[in-house]
């Protein structure tokens, strides 16, 4: 049984979505982490952010993880009578890495172990954590990525289910099929200094596109996709190809086309904008001069007036985890 004790703690990976043509289907899991912690208390609550961007993160219970926590809570009619939420944010927010994904996730894992800590074992599988999830944010790739690792391909279902009273209802539920790239794959992030909201983003698009655009992008997004699941780096050029989104989201990016232009000059395979941007994301193989993609990026966005972190990361395959931790 949880005590005032015990701590569990969700660790989950950031995410890239997208890739190019693969809007709201495909996502990738990378080792950027965010961590939420939940422990009982008595009588009181709080939501404590740390680390980066923790003063653009809500510090009280209209925290999108606290919410999460709270919904597994009610679902199981149980309320704890006090509750710390901490989370140590390691995932720069609200530029296209998926932290609200990751912090959707925290929540819901670390409430889950913790019910499972109460009542004998966790009463949610991942599947049904994974749709709640996918109903928070809204769609399912950045929250696939993250809770399961790798490449991920997912798609959103609704399946005929009988509900307690006996009535047929439809349940939404989420497809997926996870591949682990080749080890070799680096992504190059250049994250500018400046925040875009996905609401934003989204809102430049067109209402619908033409015939043409939604071939390229039916063939692009399917070869990247096999791409990943033979290893076949060498097909990232084309496969990574846009039609749909980056061409409206890249006028929201002063610098997009000079960032693009010097990754793919100092030897980039691909680059792409990660999920609504504004972080640009270079696509190589290690042994590819990384940390020059990486200067060149920096270069190219400070020459557009605008400061820019940037890190070179690998594919995290494993996913969330959760610890729990029992202090006597």
């Amino acid at each position: 049984m949880a005590t005032s004790n015990s701590a569990v703690t969700a660790i989950i990976p950031a995410s890239t979505t997208n890739l190019g043509p693969g809007f709201d289907v495909l996502g990738v899991a990378v080792s950027l982490y965010n961590q939420v912690s939940l422990q009982e208390t008595a009588g009181i609550t709080e939501v404590i952010c740390l680390g980066q961007d923790s003063d653009k993160l809500l510090s009280d219970t209209s925290n999108v993880a606290y919410q999460a926590a709270d919904l597994i809570f009610a679902k199981v009619g149980y309320q704890p009578d006090g509750l710390r939420l901490t989370l140590q944010n390691g995932i720069p927010a609200i530029r296209g890495l998926g932290g609200s994904g990751t912090a959707i996730l925290g929540g819901l894992l670390a409430a889950n172990a913790m019910c499972g800590q109460k009542f004998g074992q966790p009463p949610f599988s991942l599947q049904e954590i994974l749709a709640f999830a996918t109903e928070i944010e809204g769609h399912p790739d950045n929250v696939a990525a993250s809770l399961l690792g790798g490449f991920v391909v997912s798609a959103t279902a609704e399946v005929q289910n009988v509900n307690t009273v006996g009535e047929i209802e439809a349940v939404m539920t989420v497809k997926t099929v996870k591949i682990t790239p080749p080890d070799e794959l680096r992504l190059i992030i250049a994250v500018p200094d400046f925040t875009l909201a996905t609401k934003v983003a989204r809102s430049v698009l067109p209402e619908s596109v033409d015939l043409s655009a939604a071939v390229f992008n039916m063939s692009r997004s399917s070869l990247l996709v096999a791409a990943m699941a033979t290893g076949d780096l060498d097909l990232l050029p084309v496969s990574m190809e846009d039609r749909l989104h980056q061409p409206y989201r890249a006028k929201l990016i002063p610098g997009f086309e000079e960032v693009s232009r010097s990754a793919l000059e100092a030897g980039a395979l691909s680059i792409a904008l990660s999920g609504a941007g504004p972080t640009i994301v270079a696509y190589t193989r290690a042994s590819a001069p990384t940390q020059q993609i990486a200067d060149q990026m920096a270069l190219a966005f400070q020459q557009n007036g605008l400061a820019c972190q940037t890190q070179i990361l690998t594919v995290d395959t494993e996913g969330a985890k959760v610890n729990v931790r029992v202090e006597n």
